[in-house]
């Protein structure tokens, strides 16, 4: 029996404590430092997921059995490293890649140069900074409209531009390098070519030998329906995709999954977690557009409501390198997600609206994204850009979304906001 701390505070780590909370191994969960969601799952802790001291301590005085991270940034600053670096906390499992293969997220670049060197499909590129602006603008003469420029470091999933000029392209590239548009992450930006298709997120389980294949999914990350306006974090998502078949999806294994995790062990990269592949589809073949370290955000909860095994007991597999040993099995249902989000979103938005209709859910899972507890916990206020993930199981897509969309009228608070076109653009493809 484990007692597990889950690092996070979002949609991702209610939809993976939801899971864990019915794992026949589990004894108790923590969650660092969760939201009004997790809350209904395990204990919160008022820690953040980046202070690694504190985690330390409560680890330790609370016989912690695995740890698994959420989000990126943790595993970026190295909390497997410093784990396995602590006499203390060496045998304690830790679910995330260590900081070395973290920079498949932390750098665009560092990712860029594996794929290249591992023969995995992806888009021509070069790295530039401020040494070589010049080249830069160069380099992009030699390419088509449109340009598509990435920050190297983390930027919240903010830092990639599309451009169809050329002049703003390179006003951009001068603006991201010279004037740190993304701070420090836009040192160095990656300017590739132009990938076209449509994108789909394919997520793998790891124990850094062996792995497991999970449900695809596509995410919708502009604010605007009809796919208009800024990006966000994420605006709802569906699995499974309608184009990726099986077909489609056994080029994906073989030529980017097995090549991935090949590449892990020739460069001497232990990795025992989640790697998320960013894929675009176009006319049936797979390219990389990029990797994360971790489950996304709102794919997990889509992704983690398919799979029907014991989330826990695949986790000891990754710990203990036995994942090949282990089963896996998926509901053949779609899962549909539609996030409500704070007017303003992705901009400047407000905090600390009451949400109402929580208790009149019904049909649907509402994981909760950015909520904390009001006065004496009796109510549940917003607090960040996205607020609810409201998912929904159907036999068909559009039995799933209609349940989503039917819950999404049901919350309600002050500003609210969601996209009514999520899986629009599939049903031709359904």
């Amino acid at each position: 029996m484990h007692n597990i701390l889950l690092l996070g505070s979002g949609g991702r780590e209610h939809a993976i404590a939801w899971k864990l909370k019915q794992s026949s191994k589990l004894n108790k969960l923590f969650i660092a430092p969760g939201n009004a969601g997790t809350a209904q799952c395990g204990i919160n802790l008022n820690c953040k997921a980046t202070d690694f001291e504190a985690i330390k301590s409560f680890v330790l005085s609370n016989e912690i059995t695995m740890v698994i991270v959420g989000p990126e940034d943790p595993l970026v600053a190295g909390i497997h490293d410093f784990f396995l670096a602590d006499t203390q906390l060496k045998n304690i499992p830790v679910i995330g890649p260590q900081k070395l293969a973290a920079q498949l997220e932390g750098s665009k670049d560092f990712a860029k140069a594996f794929m290249i060197r591992h023969n995995i499909p992806t888009a021509k590129y070069k790295t530039f900074s401020l040494e070589n602006l010049n080249d830069g603008f160069s380099f992009l003469e030699t390419l088509k409209a449109p340009y598509v420029l990435k920050a190297d470091g983390l930027a919240a999933g903010k830092g990639v531009l599309i451009l169809h000029a050329l002049e703003e392209a390179k006003a951009e590239l001068s603006n991201m390098i010279a004037n740190a548009k993304f701070g420090k992450a836009s040192a160095k930006v990656v300017i590739e070519e132009f990938l076209k298709g449509i994108e789909l997120s394919v997520f793998v389980l790891t124990d850094g030998k062996s792995y497991k294949m999970l449900p695809a999914a596509k995410d919708y990350k502009r604010i605007g329906e009809g796919d208009t306006g800024l990006n966000t974090g994420g605006m709802g998502a569906v699995s499974p995709v309608p184009f990726a078949d099986e077909k489609f999806l056994k080029k994906v294994e073989e030529r980017i999954v097995k090549p991935t995790i090949s590449g892990f062990v020739k460069d001497h990269m232990p990795y025992k977690g989640f790697v998320f592949i960013g894929l675009m589809n176009d006319h049936g073949e797979p390219s990389v557009i990029e990797y994360n370290v971790r489950m996304g955000d709102p794919e997990t909860e889509v992704v983690i409501p398919r799979i029907k095994s014991d989330l826990l007991d695949l986790f000891e597999g990754v710990a203990t390198q036995t994942l090949d040993a282990k089963n896996i099995k998926i509901d053949e249902r779609f899962a549909t997600t539609v996030m409500l989000v704070s007017k303003g979103y992705p901009e400047d938005y407000e905090k600390g609206k009451t949400i109402k209709g929580l208790d009149k859910v019904a049909g649907s899972m509402a994981f909760h994204a950015g909520t904390n507890f009001g006065k004496n916990n009796t109510e549940i206020l917003t607090n960040g850009g996205r607020v609810i993930a409201i998912t929904s199981y159907g036999n068909t897509m559009d039995e799933a979304l209609k349940k989503s969309f039917q819950n999404a009228e049901t919350i309600n608070y002050e500003g609210k906001y969601y996209r009514k076109d999520i899986g629009e653009d599939l049903r031709t493809l359904s």
